[in-house]
């Protein structure tokens, strides 16, 4: 499954980038790095944030100087997207309300879209609404 938004072409570029560097088109990496590849923070530091040597997340790139609001959020959901990472006494901060609450909204989405396409295909049919009876 291929992305069908991205924020700009730097996020495009990047994300392809890190796909082809990573050897790997699996949902985990491609929900990952769309994810970290929305900010351009997250671009410039993500030896910081993903080991490409053992192919694992960085957690403590959270806590870095160079994160902002919108840049820890893609974080914390790109990591719950590779293996449902919650950060230790700070769970709330991984909840939908905490993290959709950025202009990033919509990329999120999609990233959920690329981890688990499996659920995406699904069409829910339109809910009917019956009148009201009048007493």
């Amino acid at each position: 499954m291929k992305p069908t938004l991205f924020r700009d072409s730097e996020h495009k570029a990047f994300y392809y980038r890190m796909l082809g560097e990573c050897r790997n088109a699996d949902g985990y990496h491609r929900a990952l790095f769309y994810t970290l590849s929305i900010s351009k923070d997250t671009r410039a530091h993500i030896h910081d944030l993903f080991d490409f040597a053992n192919g694992g997340i960085k957690t403590d790139g959270l806590s870095a100087p160079w994160q902002t609001g919108s840049s820890v959020r893609a974080c914390r959901l790109a990591f719950n997207l590779w293996n449902g990472w919650s950060q230790a006494g700070a769970e709330r901060y991984s909840t939908p309300y905490e993290l959709f609450d950025c202009g990033f909204a919509p990329y999120f989405v999609e990233a959920i879209r690329l981890r688990y396409p499996e659920y995406s295909k699904v069409q829910l049919p339109p809910v009917k609404f019956k009148a009201e009876r009048s007493r």
